[in-house]
């Protein structure tokens, strides 16, 4: 099960969510509180290690900024929470992840025109798009015909309720944010909690 710790700001933090086992870190460039500046992400970047994935997450951006930003940090993905279309996410030269709020089953059907490297399944915008620590209604997904293989689950998920979304829904991995935080800030304890329950054997 890949993990996905998102919202992060500081080395202390990324270091901390490595070495509790988590498979990608993100890097919010977009209008949130998480939100980091592209000098301190690329510092961090250079810490972490080859083998866990650096993400990077915007919102209606423009396609250079993207690319320029993606460069610099030397992001392995580019997370994609706006009304992105299929060309634009064709044009991105690292592998894509684009996200997709899930409201009704028709939005799945959104999917089909993409071609990413994942689909993320999301909840409902609230002040941000993403990071708003509600679930949505993950029945919509289950054996969902259409949906790939590849993707990842977001939205409202917590220590305490990861393993049943992961036996509801059966996604290739999870990506967590305000679900390990405490107060608003991550939490080590949050975060070695969530990555050891997502990764359980069943």
């Amino acid at each position: 099960m890949l993990v996905k710790i998102c919202g992060i700001t500081s080395i202390e933090v990324a270091n901390q969510a490595i070495e509790a086992g988590a498979d990608l870190i993100g890097f919010v460039f977009a209008n949130s509180k998480r939100e980091i500046g592209v000098a301190q992400a690329e510092k961090i970047s250079r810490e972490i290690p080859k083998h866990v994935k650096k993400v990077g997450v915007f919102v209606n951006e423009s396609l250079d900024v993207v690319q320029s930003i993606s460069k610099t940090v030397g992001l392995d993905y580019v997370q994609l929470h706006g009304d992105e279309s299929p060309a634009y996410c064709a044009a991105v030269s690292v592998q894509v992840i684009k996200a997709f709020q899930i409201q009704q089953k028709e939005d799945l059907r959104k999917l089909d025109a993409y071609d990413v490297a994942y689909f993320l399944l999301d909840s409902p915008a609230g002040k941000y798009r993403g990071g708003n620590g509600e679930p949505f209604d993950w029945s919509l997904v289950k054996d969902a015909p259409n949906l790939s293989s590849q993707f990842l689950l977001a939205g409202g998920l917590r220590p305490d309720n990861i393993q049943l979304a992961i036996k509801e829904v059966q996604p290739t991995g999870v990506d967590v944010s305000s679900g390990v935080e405490t107060d608003g800030v991550k939490d080590p304890n949050k975060i070695k909690a969530f990555i050891t329950e997502a990764k359980k054997e069943r």
